[in-house]
């Protein structure tokens, strides 16, 4: 077998590996020195990372126990304010409740208070209102009597008619009975005399005159009698009751005298005599001859 001219022999090649140091090592220490300068920058980059990181840890850590502490600081002032704000407040509610007692205590005796006045108002109205109807009672009662007075006068005028006696002279007022004759009293235009005469032997003082009952009819109301004045003796004869018997007496002849007599029984009579209000006392004549009128 024939070896090519440009291919060395097997000793040739030995020998020339042999000669010196071969390059694909010094390739690999550079390469290796390479990767270690790499990786020496590297580390070395990212220990001056780490350590910036961790500077700035530490003094982010120093920034956070900083405001840690002034939280820690803050919130035991903050503790000590509320246990402060709870101490007042607590006193605070101790004195409202003790105002709300002192409130309540104050209203009951308010309440009381009014209740009290309330009841004396109520006992001085309804005292008013007895007082009140008492004296509306009283009222009513006087009106009553006043209106029934009224009738009374009014009854009383009615039965105090005028009438023409027995002469034919017109008479005064006539009572009927005798309270007719306390109303006539009370005007005071005449003088009054009221009587209650017996059949008797001797004549009877009525007034300024004497009078002598001869007869009584107390069916018909009739009556006789004898009127003894100024000297001499008047006979009225079979009069009526309700009837004026009019005489005169004196030369001025100025008025009658008038007997009315209210009623008529068994020898007696009752009544009144009027005479005017000038009229003198004449002295009674006890014997003198019956004039019949």
């Amino acid at each position: 077998m024939s070896i090519s001219p440009n291919v060395p022999s097997s000793q040739e090649s030995y020998h020339y590996e042999s000669s010196g140091t071969p390059r694909w090592i010094s390739v690999l220490f550079v390469l290796l020195f390479l990767a270690l300068a790499a990786v020496g920058i590297f580390a070395y980059s990212s220990t001056s990372k780490l350590s910036k990181d961790l500077g700035d840890a530490q003094k982010t850590n120093a920034t956070l126990t900083a405001q840690l502490e002034q939280a820690n600081t803050r919130l035991a002032e903050l503790k000590s304010i509320v246990e402060v704000t709870q101490q007042k407040v607590g006193m605070t509610a101790s004195e409202v409740a003790g105002a709300k007692a002192r409130a309540e205590a104050i209203r009951k005796e308010q309440v009381a208070a009014d209740q009290k006045l309330t009841g004396q108002i109520t006992a001085v109205q309804n005292e008013s209102n007895e007082k009140i109807g008492a004296v509306a009672t009283e009222v009513g009662g006087a009106k009553k009597d006043i209106a029934d007075t009224r009738t009374d006068l009014e009854a009383t005028k009615a039965r105090l008619e005028s009438t023409k006696g027995d002469m034919g002279v017109m008479s005064g007022l006539i009572a009927r009975n005798h309270d007719d004759l306390e109303e006539l009293r009370r005007r005071g235009e005449r003088n009054y005399y009221e009587f209650n005469i017996k059949k008797a032997k001797n004549a009877q003082r009525v007034g300024p005159i004497q009078v002598n009952l001869n007869k009584t009819d107390p069916k018909k109301s009739k009556y006789t009698m004898t009127v003894i004045a100024d000297d001499r003796q008047i006979e009225k004869k079979d009069k009526t009751s309700g009837e004026p018997v009019q005489f005169y007496v004196g030369s001025a002849r100025m008025a009658p005298y008038e007997i009315v007599v209210f009623t008529v029984g068994k020898d007696q009579i009752t009544g009144y005599l009027s005479t005017p209000k000038d009229a003198a006392s004449p002295a009674p004549a006890a014997a003198a001859s019956p004039t019949k009128q």
